[in-house]
């Protein structure tokens, strides 16, 4: 399947990937609907940075509503479902609204795809669903792990979307992106927290846990490997990680970022953004074998060259602006 002149659904498209895949998507030749969560203040997220925003229809909505979800998916030839709930601490604050959104939302989607007949659905997992590696690199075979509430609730939409092709056929994949970071992230993940705190002149920095070890790409590697996956018959069906197959730690993270941003800042252990012990993940790495062999997909860009587009995008005063330096975001 080509993506160029489909209609095109993007859930989440006002988020940090969703913001990104839409900008690919339309540059590729896509017509796009791109849904952002509803607010009163006809505030549209990241899309209001986007370029293409004047080439792109807007919704707002929730996809918790399966009235709206089936309005949205009509005449849609090409469903990305990014739409969740991904703060991990916030889910044990407030499980329930995972359960709603994650799962019940990817319900929502999917049975509106099927009763409209949509030709294809890239449904978003996370590699949070698979907890501590039990072995390394972790393919698509490695056991689910529910050690927080968030990845409980995502093994449930994943569970669900699978069922969808199993009972219905429906032509569903699942894309599994391990650690994305890159311009937009939000203020809770490591890398935007660890650069913003830079830039605001802090002699020192508060952080969790430095031990625990992710594989880390690029957001436009994670929207390629979405669209490559889209892209490919024989991905449907199946659950593919999308990912750069090596691992670093929050620490070597920290030394890389003070290197390019010529830092000579100090942490400090915030207990506060230390999970507990039993739900903190310690050790991700991605086997992308799977999606190499399916699609052909390698990611692009090195973690040297994506830190240094980030560190670019997130001190600009603009954009630096957008983040609360002083507040720990739950």
């Amino acid at each position: 399947m080509n993506l160029s002149n489909k209609k095109i659904l993007i859930t989440g498209a006002d988020g940090f990937i969703g913001s990104h895949l839409t900008e690919m998507l339309v540059k590729r030749g896509s017509k796009v609907k791109a849904l952002s969560y509803y607010n009163s203040f006809n505030y549209w997220g990241w899309l209001e940075d986007i370029d293409c925003l004047n080439e792109i229809e807007v919704l707002t909505g929730d996809v918790r509503d399966p009235h709206y979800c089936k309005h949205i998916t009509k005449d849609v030839d090409v469903i990305f479902h990014l739409a969740a709930l991904i703060a991990i601490p916030y889910s044990y604050v407030a499980p329930d609204s995972y359960v709603d959104t994650n799962i019940k939302g990817t319900l929502n989607i999917c049975q509106a795809a099927l009763e409209k007949g949509c030709e294809r659905i890239i449904h978003t997992s996370t590699s949070e669903v698979y907890g501590t590696a039990q072995y390394v690199p972790i393919d698509e075979k490695h056991p689910l792990q529910p050690q927080s509430p968030y990845s409980a609730s995502k093994i449930g939409a994943d569970a669900m979307a699978k069922s969808f092709f199993n009972a219905f056929e429906l032509p569903l994949a699942i894309a599994r992106p391990f650690n994305t970071y890159g311009p937009r992230q939000s203020a809770r993940a490591v890398i935007p927290t660890i650069i913003t705190q830079i830039a605001s002149g802090k002699k020192q920095i508060k952080l969790g846990d430095l031990t625990p070890t992710r594989d880390l790409s690029y957001v436009k590697d994670i929207c390629r490997g979405f669209i490559a996956l889209a892209e490919c018959e024989e991905a449907i069906g199946e659950t593919v990680n999308i990912g750069s197959n090596f691992e670093i730690s929050i620490g070597d993270v920290v030394d890389n970022i003070k290197k390019i941003m010529n830092s000579d800042v100090q942490v400090i252990t915030d207990n506060t953004r230390i999970r507990p012990e039993k739900s903190e993940v310690f050790r991700l790495w991605c086997d992308n074998a799977k999606i190499r062999e399916l699609t052909g997909f390698e990611p692009k860009y090195s973690i040297r060259e994506g830190l240094e587009k980030t560190i670019e995008w997130f001190t600009n005063p603009e954009n630096l602006r957008k983040y609360k330096t002083d507040i720990y975001n739950v």
